[in-house]
């Protein structure tokens, strides 16, 4: 404990005492590069304990759980995949990317009110059945 207190006693106000620091702004601008070389440690431990006081005071953005896209379907499974077949989707079919519809996989456009809140551009995937007379 006797070398922690004489460096804090003696050594510390000693080393201060002796560093370049002008009594005006206008003289860092006098200082040499020598002397900015002696003021670094001070700047540098400085900055770092300005830094973690300021950080422990500001709050931090709380840290959120997983942000899952899918929120309601088919919780339960492991993977949700749905499989249609080519002759039952008629001329078309919209199906949807948002995770917000109530018909899912169909799309009853829960995308709209999504972007508005949010300013997302998403919507849903749409499949044709190609024109056989092309």
């Amino acid at each position: 404990m006797d070398a922690v207190a004489r460096v804090i006693k003696v050594q510390l106000p000693n080393y201060l005492r002796s560093l370049p620091i002008p009594s005006t702004f206008g003289g860092f601008l006098k200082l040499s590069g020598n002397e900015w070389v002696r003021l670094v440690p001070l700047v540098v431990t400085t900055s770092v304990v300005v830094y973690l006081v300021v950080s422990a005071l500001v709050p931090s953005k709380p840290k959120k759980e997983h942000e899952w896209v899918n929120k309601t379907v088919e919780k339960e499974k492991e993977k949700v995949a749905d499989t249609f077949q080519i002759e039952d989707l008629g001329d078309k079919m919209v199906c949807c990317r948002c995770w917000k519809s109530k018909k899912f996989p169909l799309c009853d456009g829960s995308h709209n009110e999504h972007n508005k809140a949010t300013g997302d551009n998403v919507g849903p995937i749409i499949v044709k059945r190609a024109n056989p007379s092309s």
